[in-house]
């Protein structure tokens, strides 16, 4: 259900984005909502409240970010809450702004590593991911995942690529039985 709100709702403003040629500006916004709700989590505990009416919470959303964001975007936020679907705010900011990144050639890929990575491994990293894909830009989140043991998991839109020492013995214990 979440998936199906995120892509109904997130391509809806990424489509109305992209007709009026605003997908910088609208990245800009969306990612300013995104930020204010992870920072402000007294607001998402109001938006979640069952005894407050619906209306309440959209006035509090107009009040907040009316002037500061498009319309669209707005309305966007309105409707969600309108439709009951306010947990799912993140989630359809993070669809706009992948979506939006995705149009624009910036490919955003989650590294994880058995240790942390140096400056000099990691520009190494995005350089191979931008000789071996069609994205212009990579958006590199990296984090360490010390049950690796060794190697790296790499996960770009659909794609996952595990040289990670767990994975390799695990494949090879499983080969051997």
């Amino acid at each position: 259900m979440a998936r199906q709100v995120n892509t109904t709702y997130g391509s809806a403003l990424f489509e109305v984005a992209m007709e009026k040629n605003t997908l910088d500006s609208t990245l800009e916004e969306v990612t300013f909502v995104r930020q204010t709700f992870l920072e402000n989590e007294d607001l998402m505990k109001l938006l979640l409240h069952p005894n407050i009416e619906k209306e309440n919470k959209i006035s509090v959303v107009e009040s907040i970010y009316k002037g500061k964001i498009s319309d669209e975007l707005t309305g966007l936020l309105t409707m969600l809450i309108n439709k009951g679907h306010q947990k799912e705010i993140i989630s359809v900011l993070d669809y706009v702004i992948g979506a939006i990144k995705e149009e624009k050639g910036i490919g955003i890929a989650h590294i994880s590593s058995a240790v942390e990575l140096s400056k000099e491994q990691k520009a190494k990293i995005e350089q191979k991911l931008l000789d071996t894909t069609d994205y212009k830009e990579i958006e590199g989140n990296y984090n360490v995942d010390k049950s690796l043991i060794g190697g790296l998991v790499i996960r770009i839109s659909d794609t996952v690529v595990d040289s990670s020492l767990k994975t390799q013995i695990n494949n090879l214990s499983k080969s051997l039985l």
